[in-house]
């Protein structure tokens, strides 16, 4: 049986290159000041830049903001990290 996901709407929003809003999310695989791994509704979103910051976070409501100079978003597969079913807190967290 197929494993029913709740899917929100996924938007992506960018001002000046420097804020950003995105929607949709499932989970944060990793993040560092110079990339940003996010699992979406749409497959993985891979956010290059300098000086990045995640200003809020709800996974709950599947948000995220976040601050910095962004260089480019690129979108992925996420077949193989859901398969692998340990998030970023999950590791974290142990």
């Amino acid at each position: 049986m197929e494993e029913k996901i709740n899917r929100r709407p996924h938007r992506l929003e960018m001002t000046n290159r420097e804020r950003g809003a995105v929607t949709g999310i499932q989970d944060v695989v990793s993040f560092d000041e110079n990339q940003i791994i996010l699992d979406t509704d749409q497959g993985l979103l891979t956010v290059k830049g300098k000086g990045l910051h995640v200003s809020r976070l709800t996974l709950e409501k599947g948000e995220i903001d976040i601050e910095g100079r962004f260089d480019s978003f690129v979108y992925s597969s996420n077949e193989s990290y859901r398969k692998s079913g340990e998030s970023l807190f999950g590791r974290l967290f142990k």
